[in-house]
């Protein structure tokens, strides 16, 4: 198997909402789109695309037409985790989890989006961080 490209996609009541937070806010561009019902986002530098699906859609199995992203966690690494944070915050984006510091050095902060899908920025530059595998 070869994989070219990697996209996660989220089921959600206002695709059109969840797709412009993530335009406005955090630098994403649509790819493809048909407003109501489908967007595909992208930046080059997050190495996935984000896709909302609306709940309802036809072209889903039945089963998961009106299966929410409910307890998912869209996480970001960053450089700057502070910069981000305090740009966001310029940009009237509501911090839903300060910035916090784990004991394994991961320091993250969220958001949510206009349809309760969490975004969240993290580094691991905090005490104890290790990236050994």
């Amino acid at each position: 198997m070869h994989i070219t490209a990697t996209a996660v996609s989220l089921t959600v009541a206002d695709p059109d909402a969840s797709a412009r937070f993530l335009v406005d806010h955090y630098g994403f561009e649509a790819v493809m789109s048909a407003p109501g019902s489908f967007h595909s986002l992208q930046r080059a530098d997050a190495g996935v695309n984000v896709v909302y699906l609306a709940t309802g859609l036809e072209t889903m199995p039945p089963e998961q037409r009106d299966v929410t992203a409910q307890g998912l966690i869209l996480a970001f690494v960053v450089d700057d985790l502070e910069g981000e944070l305090a740009r966001l915050q310029d940009e009237g984006v509501e911090i839903t989890m300060p910035l916090t510091v784990e004991e394994w050095g991961e320091r993250a902060f969220q958001t949510r989006d206009p349809n309760g899908v969490v975004v969240q920025l993290v580094d691991w530059n905090g005490a104890g961080a290790t990236m050994d595998a």
